[in-house]
């Protein structure tokens, strides 16, 4: 008879799919790259600062933090000056990010047309165009964009290209990265991006998270949390296109997608407007009324699940549209006639800091990201 042997039984180690003592740590290298993107990020969000200043910000020793600016200085990143009214001694001498040291090229590409900007590291934009395209040739337009901005731009440290879509392929990226000048792209979708912006130079990251919606010919959102974009299983968070929503129970982006905006105040109107123009309309007025409707319930469903605490409206037009929607969805959320309850736990709203949400400027910001700055998940 075969007995229970008495005692605690030792643990078995878990079985786990990541490669023991290959990634669950970083090499020395990937310590120092990690320490010089804290203190270059310290300085762009805090900057000018002290040693003993970034000492506190980043939590690294003095030595440390002198060889890091001293290597910064070198690549022209970074400028020392004395603080005006301060003592004698070390900590007299602060540092300041120097924007000019490096630049980045944002693009945001949508079927059609597109937009790119160009970038310096404190996120100031030096040239801006708006382009169209014939959807099949979209790589050889963006290629042609970028290649003319960089040529009125010659000399300047144009680190790389990044992009804002919600359908570039990797077979477009391989393509425009085998024919650019520029090193490798990087690619994420249009709130990613936009949501990128805002938490790199936008309003100061609330507490709690923030939400985007972005409306352009399909609607969609985005969530930061914790600072992290969160995308979901393959990248669906936010696809709000779809939803049925109202009380026709019709897909989101057939009633508040650009589609119907169009077919409601006509194409003459429409293109005024992506242009900043805001003729008085009872048609663009019946539009917010029938968006702000639809637009209710996704953002019920936002403030809800996720609660947020901001959400962001975004797109092509112009602010005061973009103004009168969220007005007109605080009317909306009160209206007990078509919703038999009221909704007092949603979010504060307010139009994205950024004219066309911030998409091609964080999509700018994506090599500044994946070279020089902490990435989103640091």
């Amino acid at each position: 008879m075969r007995y229970l042997r008495s005692g605690p039984r030792r643990r078995q180690p878990e079985e786990t799919d990541v490669a023991r003592g290959k990634t669950l740590g970083l090499r020395s290298g990937e310590i120092a790259d990690r320490n010089i993107r804290v203190i270059l990020e310290a300085i762009r969000r805090h900057g000018p600062l002290t040693r003993m200043e970034l000492g506190r910000h980043s939590g690294l020793t003095g030595p440390g933090i002198t060889n890091i600016l001293r290597r910064l200085g070198d690549e022209g990143l970074v400028t020392s000056h004395r603080r005006n009214g301060a003592g004698s001694g070390a900590t007299a001498t602060e540092f300041a990010l120097r924007p000019e040291g490096a630049f980045s090229i944002g693009v945001r590409v949508r079927q059609n047309r597109g937009e790119a900007v160009l970038v310096d590291l404190s996120g100031q934009v030096h040239d801006r165009v708006y382009f169209t395209f014939v959807r099949t040739r979209r790589v050889e337009s963006v290629l042609s964009t970028i290649e003319a901005m960089i040529g009125r731009h010659t000399g300047l440290p144009i680190i790389g290209v990044g992009i804002g879509s919600n359908d570039w392929t990797a077979e477009e990226a391989g393509k425009l990265d085998a024919a650019s000048k520029l090193p490798r792209s990087y690619v994420e979708n249009e709130c990613t991006a936009s949501l990128l912006a805002e938490r790199t130079i936008g309003t100061p990251a609330p507490e709690g998270g923030l939400a985007m919606i972005i409306v352009d010919e399909d609607v969609q959102a985005g969530f930061l949390v914790r600072g992290i974009p969160y995308s979901g299983v393959h990248g669906r968070a936010g696809n709000i296109g779809d939803m049925r929503t109202g009380p026709d129970n019709v897909p989101l982006s057939t009633v508040v997608g650009f589609g119907a905006l169009r077919a409601l105040v006509g194409d003459d109107e429409f293109a005024r407007l992506l242009q900043g123009q805001e003729p008085p309309s009872p048609l663009l007025a019946q539009w917010i009324r029938e968006a702000a409707s639809h637009l209710l319930d996704p953002i019920i469903a936002i403030a809800g699940f996720i609660a947020p605490s901001v959400i962001m409206i975004g797109g092509d037009l112009p602010r005061s549209t973009i103004e009168a929607l969220i007005h007109q969805l605080s009317v909306e959320r009160r209206d007990t006639s078509k919703r038999p309850f009221l909704t007092p736990w949603i979010s504060p709203m307010k139009p994205a800091s950024f004219s066309g949400g911030g998409v091609a400027l964080g999509a700018a910001f994506l090599p500044f990201l994946n070279t020089l700055l902490p990435p989103v998940s640091a």
